[in-house]
């Protein structure tokens, strides 16, 4: 069992960038593909970025490629997210998510592990 705390999260103003981090407890982390979702209000929660257990392969929804970045830091148990060029369509509640199954998935249901959530504002 992993346990997740996101922070980072804040405002800034459009085109600007913010860095997310996901601490990790436990000794397992490497052993956990990870991932970032968000959830704007009134919609659902849907996928942003995932990142293989090594960190040598990662998925992005299309909507933050070339923007976001995700990474990792397995010394350290410490999922990223760099963010940049932001947009007021990235406002939302920003979660971290682990799973255990092979592949990079982007279903909600895939993920066994949450953390509370970082909210990320962009103003225009």
């Amino acid at each position: 069992q992993v346990q997740l705390v996101e922070s980072g999260g804040g405002l800034v103003q459009a085109g600007g960038s913010l860095r997310l981090s996901c601490a990790a407890s436990g000794r397992t982390f490497s052993r956990y593909i990870m991932g970032w979702f968000r959830q704007a209000p009134g919609k659902e929660r849907e996928f942003v970025a995932a990142i293989s257990w090594g960190g040598g392969t990662t998925n992005y929804a299309d909507c933050v490629k070339g923007r976001f970045t995700i990474s990792r830091d397995n010394a350290k148990n410490t999922l990223y997210l760099q963010m940049n060029s932001l947009k007021p369509e990235d406002t939302a509640v920003y979660y971290c998510a682990a799973k255990n199954a092979y592949g990079l998935g982007e279903a909600r249901s895939e993920y066994l592990y949450w953390g509370q959530g970082t909210q990320v504002t962009v103003s225009s």
